[in-house]
């Protein structure tokens, strides 16, 4: 990305409002739904929460929170030439309620956001075609950010005016609920900021009470780990069995806290192609999910989000939604990965057999398997029995 070292001199700059509606019209022709402008700095309240957040160790397994937290609570340690930040947003809601698809127990459930193209590849190609444009024609500095870089986004786009960060710690705004991608590009110029967006919530609860596994401690305040969507994505290992009954059929990502928020009555679907679900990730059967190798992962997957946990903490979700279904006809394609090389999908193959299976057919299961295991999860599950 450009730098100081290799821009024109600037000449004398327009006004800041006409350098924002220069900006602002340029990233909706990108194809951008929302821009906003804030200044490049967090609030200290906002600061200090982070840090309480990681103080706590409710970040789980995501060490990347941890060790950027001096850079992503502070934009200016982060870039000390920015001065402001105009904010993007995305739209990617749904044609339909994604919660509808919890109860079809034979089918999985994925998190709207990963139902085809990885998101980032758009933004981040449409976050540098901004920037581009404003280091040429306006003379600027500038570095991009999209969510896997040390930002506080959504802090950033409730400065910016984008809405405010719910009960549910996300991003609520009033044109488009909460379906909505971010992305930033830090500038050296100065703009005036658009104001922040208060907080709408009221006294409404929804996303909090909805929330399967009580992953709120309260009131915007999320512990990361008892979270369905870092579970079935950010966690590595074994998923605690207090929470493999309430994930119910989501293998990827969990959508309800956003989904019920009644702010998305004025939300609309995305026109955006790469956002547009596809049909084989749109309520994929388990039993045709149970049946992937590595290569085939690769290969269904190739482009999405999805394919970063890889095929075999993939499985042990889709295992888990297997145990979860009652289906037993599920169980003989189960029986199978019991000699999957991974020690994590055969550990969720006891789990979700135990659940499948009647208490007689297990134990004789186990009788005939368990000499044959030497990892000790798995021997963990094969004692657990029919006790998940």
């Amino acid at each position: 990305m450009p730098t100081s070292s290799d821009k024109p001199r600037k000449a004398i700059s327009p006004p800041s409002d006409d350098l924002k509606i220069r900006i602002r019209e340029h990233a909706l022709a990108l194809g951008f739904d929302a821009v906003g402008f804030a200044p490049a700095r967090v609030a200290e309240t906002a600061q200090a929460e982070f840090l309480d957040f990681l103080d706590q160790g409710c970040h789980g397994d995501m060490d990347w929170l941890a060790r950027n937290a001096e850079r992503r609570a502070d934009p200016q340690t982060l870039w000390p030439e920015a001065r402001s930040v105009v904010v993007l947003g995305q739209n990617y809601g749904p044609g339909s309620d994604p919660l509808a698809l919890l109860e079809r127990k034979d089918r999985a459930s994925i998190s709207v956001y990963a139902r085809n193209a990885d998101y980032h590849d758009l933004i981040k190609k449409r976050l540098k075609a901004l920037a581009r444009w404003m280091h040429q024609d306006l003379a600027a500095d500038v570095k991009v950010f999209v969510d896997t870089a040390p930002v506080m986004e959504k802090h950033l786009a409730q400065a910016a005016g984008l809405g405010w960060q719910g009960k549910h710690s996300n991003l609520v705004s009033l044109e488009l609920g909460s379906w909505l991608f971010l992305g930033e590009v830090f500038t050296d110029l100065e703009l005036a900021p658009d104001g922040g967006e208060e907080d709408h919530c009221g006294s409404c609860r929804r996303c909090l009470d909805v929330c399967p596994t009580d992953a709120f401690l309260g009131p915007y305040r999320l512990d990361a780990r008892r979270c369905i969507s870092y579970l079935t994505i950010e966690h590595k290992g074994h998923i605690p069995r207090e929470f493999r009954a309430a994930m119910g059929n989501r293998i990827y990502g969990c959508d309800d806290c956003l989904a019920v928020c009644p702010w998305n009555k004025f939300a609309r679907r995305s026109s955006e192609p790469a956002f547009l679900p596809r049909a084989e990730l749109s309520a994929p059967r388990l039993a045709d999910l149970l049946q992937l190798d590595d290569a085939t992962f690769r290969r269904v997957f190739a482009g999405s989000p999805i394919k970063r946990v890889g095929r075999d903490r993939f499985l042990r979700n889709v295992l888990i939604a297997v145990g979860n279904s009652g289906e037993a006809a599920l169980a003989p394609r189960a029986e199978v990965l019991l000699e999957d090389a991974s020690p994590l999908v055969r550990a969720m193959a006891v789990w979700a057999l135990a659940r499948l299976l009647p208490r007689n057919d297990f134990t004789a299961l186990r009788g005939r398997r368990m000499a044959l295991e030497s990892d000790t999860d798995v021997l963990a599950e094969w004692r657990a029995g029919n006790a998940p």
